[in-house]
C-alpha cells in the first residue's frame, strides 16, 4: 500500500467514525422518550440536571433554585418549594416535571397529574437513593451515559473516603442542619452515610427519623467529640458551642463549620461533601492546638447568638 493510499484510508476511517458519534449524539438528543420542556420544584434536582448537561430541557424552576444556581437565575420561577403555583408550571407547557414529595407537593402532584401533566417524583433518602434519582432522571432527559458516569463517581469517592477512615477508630460525631431549633443528622439518611463513610460514628444513630430535632441536653448527654456545623461560619459556629464547654468538641477545638450548599444537598457533588467530611473527622495532626473556648482569636464571645 502507498502512503498516499494509507493517508486516504485513514481520512475514510476518520470521517466514519465521525458520522457515527454524531449519529449517536443526535439519536441521544433526539429520543422521543426524553423530556425536553422540565420544570424543577426541588434544588437539588436541578442541580443534578445542570450537572448532566440538561439546562437546555428546563423551562422553568423553583424559586430557591433561581436564587442558588447561576445558570437558571433567568429562567420562569413557578413558586416556593412548599407553594408552587399550578397556573405558572402549566403556563411554560411541560413535559415533565420533577419534584420531592414534601407533604405541600404531594397535593399539587395530584392536581398536575389530574391536567394530563406527566410528574416524576424523588425521595432520596439514602446514599444509594441519590444515586438512583440521578440515574432515572438522566435517562429521563436522555443523559443515561452521563448520569451514569456521574454515578460511576459517587461511588468511588464514598470507597475512597472509607479507604481512607479505614484503620482509625470511629469518632463519635454530630452533623448539626439547625442549631434553634437544633435538628441533627439521623440515621439512613444520606448524610449518616458519608458521615460513616467517612469515619463518623453518628451519636444520633439511635434516634427515630432522617433528621430529628433533638434538645441542647440530649446533646450534651451525647458527648460527641466532634461538632460539624453547618449552619453558619466558622467564627460562629465555634463562639455558639462554646457556650458549652463540658462537650468534648468544644475541649478538643473540634466544632467544625461546613457549608451546607456542598453537605447537605443531596445531588451530584457528593463527592465534594465526602471530602470534607474526611477532612474534617480526620485525627488533628501533631502539633495542632486545640482552639480553647475562650480565645479570642478562634472564638470571640462577642459573636455568641443572644
Amino acid at each position: 500500500m502507498t502512503a498516499r493510499r494509507a493517508r486516504r484510508l485513514l481520512r475514510a476511517c476518520a470521517l466514519a467514525w465521525a458520522v457515527v458519534v454524531v449519529a449517536s449524539g443526535a439519536r441521544a438528543e433526539e429520543d422521543p422518550a426524553a423530556a425536553r420542556r422540565v420544570v424543577s420544584l426541588n434544588p437539588s434536582l436541578t442541580a443534578i440536571l445542570l450537572d448532566l448537561g440538561a439546562r437546555d430541557a428546563l423551562v422553568g424552576v423553583d424559586d430557591f433554585s433561581a436564587r442558588q444556581q447561576p445558570a437558571v437565575a433567568t429562567l420562569p420561577r413557578v413558586g416556593g418549594l412548599y407553594d408552587p403555583s399550578l397556573e405558572a408550571v402549566t403556563a411554560l407547557r411541560p413535559d415533565l416535571v420533577v419534584l420531592v414529595p414534601t407533604v405541600e407537593q404531594r397535593g399539587f402532584r395530584e392536581r398536575l397529574e389530574t391536567l394530563g401533566v406527566r410528574v416524576l417524583a424523588f425521595d432520596p433518602k439514602s446514599y444509594d437513593d441519590v444515586l438512583g434519582t440521578i440515574e432515572t432522571l438522566g435517562a429521563r432527559v436522555g443523559r443515561r451515559d452521563a448520569a451514569e458516569a456521574r454515578v460511576a463517581t459517587l461511588r468511588r469517592a464514598r470507597d475512597d473516603a472509607a479507604r481512607e477512615a479505614r484503620g482509625r477508630p470511629p469518632v463519635r460525631a454530630v452533623l448539626v442542619l439547625q442549631r434553634e431549633p437544633l435538628y441533627v443528622a439521623g440515621p439512613g439518611s444520606f448524610l449518616d452515610d458519608m458521615l460513616r463513610a467517612a469515619g463518623g460514628e453518628n451519636v444520633a444513630a439511635a434516634l427515630p427519623g432522617l433528621y430529628p430535632r433533638v434538645s441542647l441536653e440530649w446533646l450534651i448527654a451525647a458527648k460527641p467529640e466532634v461538632i460539624l456545623d453547618t449552619a453558619a461560619g466558622a467564627d460562629a459556629a465555634r463562639a455558639y458551642w462554646a457556650r458549652w464547654p463540658s462537650l468534648p468538641a468544644v475541649q478538643q477545638g473540634r466544632v467544625v463549620a461546613l457549608d451546607a450548599s456542598v453537605v447537605t444537598l443531596p445531588g451530584p457533588h457528593l463527592d465534594e461533601a465526602l471530602r470534607a467530611l474526611v477532612a474534617a473527622l480526620a485525627p488533628p495532626r501533631t502539633g495542632d492546638s486545640p482552639a480553647r473556648p475562650e480565645d479570642p482569636q478562634r472564638s470571640p464571645a462577642t459573636e455568641a447568638p443572644r
